[in-house]
């Protein structure tokens, strides 16, 4: 007879969820290439490396209805804002053509890390 093993216990606890290696940051210019908002472009807000997500500015645009609470000065109302949406949904602009390009990745001598646009060659400036 077969001993009983709870899967619960086998399982590790605690762990922190890994986070991706995204092809894209905060401030860089993106297309969507794939869903609902196909073709459009816009300025990356936000980075959630965990969910694998990112927020667009002016992309998948969300109503969120709001409920005015006891503290002075807090109005109700719709409130629209830019949802997450899925990184591999977007490509990185081009920086000479303004294309969407896959993106490479460069050491140079010192250490730093740079972004290379793979059909212009065109390093991609970091926006900090």
């Amino acid at each position: 007879m077969r001993t009983l093993v709870y899967r619960k216990s086998r399982r590790q606890r605690g762990r922190e969820p890994e986070r991706h290696k995204l092809h894209v940051a905060k401030g860089d210019t993106v297309r969507v290439i794939r869903g609902e908002h196909r073709g459009k472009e816009g300025k990356i807000l936000r980075v959630h490396p965990k969910q694998f997500r990112i927020v667009v500015e002016g992309v998948n645009i969300v109503k969120k209805h709001k409920r005015a609470t006891g503290a002075p000065g807090s109005e109700s109302g719709i409130i629209e804002f830019p949802a997450l949406i899925a990184a591999s949904n977007v490509m990185l602009l081009d920086p000479k053509s303004g294309e969407p390009t896959r993106v490479r990745r460069r050491r140079d001598k010192d250490g730093t890390v740079e972004r290379i646009a793979i059909k212009s060659g065109q390093p991609i400036p970091r926006v900090r």
